[in-house]
């Protein structure tokens, strides 16, 4: 599902990555959160790839599916 999302202990300490580069998912979804278009960020890290931000945005957006249940 998400094949572009890395997570390696010997990379950035297990944190996900973009396709095992030292690219945190955070860094570009906080991009994405504060306004930053795509171009900017493929402008910003040469490596990615347009589908690279799109499963970092897919990724977070799973990430928050969790339930939580109050009382």
């Amino acid at each position: 599902m998400l094949e572009r999302i890395t997570f390696d202990p010997k990379v950035l300490g297990g944190r996900a990555c973009i396709r095992g580069m030292r690219i945190p998912v955070s860094v570009i979804v906080s991009k994405i959160a504060h306004g930053a278009p795509f171009e900017e960020i493929l402008a910003d890290y040469p490596d990615l790839e347009r589908d690279d931000i799109q499963q970092a945005i897919e990724y977070a957006a799973w990430l928050t599916q969790e339930e939580v249940h109050t009382r």
